[in-house]
């Protein structure tokens, strides 16, 4: 019953779709100066159909309905019921019907907030939401169909990835998706405003919302993401470059540079054309994840599905959008006008487009990361892998200027500033920085040459976001927001100086003898849990002045077949105490891998501190911003 639920649900969508294309089409170009109540009926009863064909599907999964072949592929009877539930989007064609429902409520919520907008522009924000809306809806239809069924009807599923049954990842995909999707309403608006020729301080104020909360899903998401690899995919860090982390980082670089431009929109009604091409380019870099990540083309432990054709149909649907885009900016670039003109070096202005130009350069090291592999097996068959050093190699040099401007960009004035007389404060701040660093850097044996200009910018830009606290109490929220981040580059940075570990093959009663720590296997105790068989083992750590204990786990699960490794971390305020250990061929050795990450803690607060910022300015209505 709920397959056809769910599937009728979808064909009933499609059809208020295609209402809605032709409808809002009509009516841009009529004079009728009023929007017709049918769009909010219509746009309702789309969004009903689809989170009844969501909750049908969730359905299934509760209770085990292989009769539903994504059921059956994606779930098992011995699943927890919070991994049945979450399993729903735990797999390719949940996660569109997942991706489809919040485009549908994020347009209605939008038609729901746009009451005092130009009738024109919400009619073809509508038209121009429901063509990305129908793509999806016609893709899922003909390649994706979560409602396939079996028959005869299998007596047990093949069960949910194992990896994927951890409570991080299970709200994660939700919460990165509202980043996502929230920048389709940002790439429709800009297109829709930039027609009616309504750019300016009003749209700002209105668009920000959405660039902020786009933003700050984004930003839990990939926090969310980062925190459950750490843990669980026994890798022993936050980022690894991996390509389908590269992808969800990318548009987070050009949301970043659109928050920050709509500011200046919004105060100097100035960088019009910056607005609108990095709206049409966020959209476009988070299309073209999906696309990578459901062709299957990236080899990653996060890729959903292996089948060329749905990756054909997401890149003709997507170079149809990039290039609509185009042609709608060239026609009606001369509907957008700058009313500031003042350019002025020392200036807020100046100093945001400077940011800009950086978010550009490392979004693009970012993206030839990720697609040039791709480009060179094409081409010639070659396969290589862009690691960690090519990344850090292009971007930690421009990240020097980068803090540089930073430290100064958010106390400059709008329009113009003056070069101020000598200000011992900054002085001062800088000579504290100078000696905290130079103090860290004698505690550790890098003898990399940029650490040193690293460490005190870094320090610096913390010690000056701190400053800004005290000197008034406007533009709070991005104060917390500049501050979370100058905790986070100096976190990366000082857990990148003084993190070692060691690898070893040991056995029950091994000791071995690790930066003045010795680290002792124990036992290890195997019993029956749940859905999978448990080899838990028991290490304690033991240094001059104290002891700890560190319980990794390994589990193999049965349905399907797997082995995963659980790492066991014992954090502080100060450090991570990283221990994870995997079954070897040879009778009785185990591989351990034991890490120690200094400030990881500190790696997660200031990502919270980060989206805790923009979060608050979005529920401050009246707050004073930059």
């Amino acid at each position: 019953m709920s397959n056809y639920l769910g599937n009728y649900s979808l064909y009933i969508a499609l059809i208020a779709s295609v209402y809605l294309i032709f409808k809002s089409y009509l009516d841009a170009n009529s004079e009728n100066k009023y929007l017709d109540k049918n769009f909010i009926l219509i746009t309702s009863i789309q969004t009903l159909m689809i989170t009844v064909s969501f909750f049908s599907l969730v359905a299934a999964f509760v209770i085990s309905d292989f009769s539903n072949e994504t059921v059956f592929n994606n779930s098992h009877t011995l699943k927890p019921l919070f991994y049945k539930v979450s399993g729903t989007w735990g797999n390719h064609e949940g996660s569109l019907l997942l991706w489809l429902l919040v485009l549908s409520i994020f347009l209605f919520i939008f038609l729901l907030n746009s009451r005092s907008q130009d009738t024109k522009y919400k009619l073809l924000t509508i038209l121009f939401q429901q063509i990305i809306i129908s793509g999806f809806l016609v893709f899922i239809l003909l390649t994706s169909n979560p409602f396939k069924t079996l028959y005869p009807i299998p007596s047990e599923g093949l069960g949910l990835n194992p990896i994927l049954q951890d409570p991080a990842l299970a709200i994660h995909p939700p919460i990165l998706y509202l980043g996502y999707v929230g920048t389709s309403i940002i790439f429709s608006a800009s297109l829709a405003s930039m027609i009616s020729g309504n750019i300016g301080n009003k749209w700002a104020r209105h668009i920000k919302k959405w660039v902020l909360v786009s933003w700050v899903f984004l930003t839990i998401g990939i926090l969310l993401g980062s925190i459950w690899a750490y843990y669980e995919l026994g890798w022993g860090g936050f980022w690894f470059w991996d390509p389908v982390e590269n992808v969800s980082l990318m548009p987070w670089f050009c949301l970043t540079a659109l928050l920050h431009t709509v500011i200046v929109l919004q105060k100097r009604n100035s960088f019009k054309e910056w607005t609108i091409i990095l709206s049409i380019t966020t959209f476009s870099l988070s299309m073209s994840g999906t696309f990578l990540v459901r062709s299957g083309i990236l080899n990653s432990i996060h890729t959903f599905a292996n089948d060329p054709s749905r990756g054909l149909f997401i890149l003709s649907f997507l170079f149809i959008l990039i290039l609509m885009s185009i042609l709608i900016f060239f026609f009606n670039q001369n509907k957008i006008s700058n009313t500031a003109k003042e350019n002025f070096i020392l200036s807020k202005e100046t100093a945001i487009l400077v940011n800009n130009w950086f978010m550009m350069f490392f979004l693009s090291v970012v993206l030839v990361g990720t697609i040039y592999p791709i480009f060179l097996e094409v081409l010639n068959g070659s396969k290589i892998s862009v690691g960690p050093p090519f990344y850090h190699n292009l971007l930690i040099p421009f990240l020097i200027p980068f803090l540089i401007f930073m430290s100064f960009g958010p106390s400059l004035k709008w329009i113009k500033d003056k070069l101020k007389k000598f200000n011992y404060n900054i002085l001062i701040i800088f000579l504290v920085s100078l000696l905290i660093s130079y103090v860290i850097l004698t505690k550790t044996e890098n003898s990399f040459l940029l650490s040193i200009p690293l460490i005190v910018l870094s320090i610096y830009l913390l010690l000056v976001t701190i400053k800004d606290f005290f000197v008034s109490r406007s533009s709070i929220s991005q104060k917390i927001s500049h501050f979370g981040f100058s905790l986070l580059i100096t976190s990366i940075l000082l857990n990148g100086l003084f993190s070692n570990e060691f690898n070893s093959n040991m056995k029950v009663g091994d000791e071995r003898i690790f930066n003045e720590k010795v680290v002792k296997l124990k036992e290890v105790n195997v019993k029956d849990v749940d859905n999978y068989k448990s080899l838990k083992a028991s290490f304690e750590v033991t240094n001059k002045n104290s002891s700890f204990a560190l319980y990794p786990e390994v589990r193999i699960y049965q349905q399907p077949l797997t082995i995963t490794s659980e790492a066991d971390i014992k954090t502080t305020l100060f450090s991570d105490n990283f221990l994870v250990f995997n079954i070897l061929k040879d009778d009785g050795y185990y591989n351990v891998r034991y890490q120690y990450k200094p400030l990881m803690i500190w790696i997660w607060i200031s990502t919270i501190f980060i989206s805790f910022g923009g979060l608050l300015s979005v529920i401050r209505k009246n707050e004073q911003k930059y």
